[in-house]
């Protein structure tokens, strides 16, 4: 039996989709790319048994960027020197080690999206498809989340929710250009990533709907 796609509304106050050739500076693309709208619906529903495609990015609200500065830091602390600290005491204080640092950020406000995508079960999945679209569409019902879903940045919180009736996309034609669709990684020994190539595509908006080509995906 073959089931159609999976839909969910998400929308925020802020957001920021990061274009990976901007280096230090944070400029988001105009809309949210596929491997954050992955990485939304993997925070709200996961199972190792599926994987989750990306089909239409559909916009709902105009597109509009804010600019700000942020102070953030050059370099993190490791988990190891947190270990240390908890032994001996201190702590990281990034004014001591004047490692402060403004940045400027062109991000987007007010956003909201219709994402739809498919659950494709992996080869060792042996349960009914309906019981992980039942068990997504009951998450999405109640608003329950693995952990919190955000719009590009951690500080930008998502809300989501299932599409209205009364939503109406923006009909407009845009060419976005190259847009970051995911990252491969590359594995070590013990199966785990250690290096992400990006992959590009050719974004566009048809009547307010950025559809993903299927063949990304093979």
């Amino acid at each position: 039996m073959e089931y159609g796609p999976l839909e969910i509304k998400v929308w925020g106050d802020l957001a920021c989709f990061t274009r990976p050739e901007m280096k230090v500076e944070r400029v988001s693309y105009p809309v949210i790319t596929p491997s954050a709208a992955r990485g939304l619906l993997e925070a709200i529903f996961w199972k190792p048994e599926f994987a989750w495609q990306i089909r239409e990015i559909r916009l709902l609200k105009p597109i509009r960027y804010f600019s700000i500065l942020r102070n953030e830091v050059n370099h993190t602390a490791s988990h190891r020197s947190a270990q240390d600290w908890q032994k001996s005491g201190g702590g990281y204080f990034a004014d001591e080690k004047q490692n402060r640092a403004q940045r400027h950020t062109l991000a987007l406000r007010d956003v909201a999206y219709v994402i739809t995508a498919d659950q494709v079960l992996k080869s060792h999945a042996n349960a009914d498809p309906a019981k992980y679209r039942d068990q997504f569409r009951r998450r999405v019902t109640r608003g329950q989340y693995h952990h919190p879903p955000y719009l590009g940045c951690r500080e930008f919180a998502a809300m989501f929710g299932n599409p209205d009736l009364s939503d109406r996309y923006l009909p407009i034609n845009m060419d976005l250009g190259l847009m970051l669709f995911d990252l491969d990684y590359e594995h070590d020994k013990k199966g785990r990533g250690i290096r992400g190539k990006p992959r590009f595509f050719q974004a566009r908006f048809q009547n307010g709907v950025m559809y993903i080509d299927p063949n990304l995906y093979c």
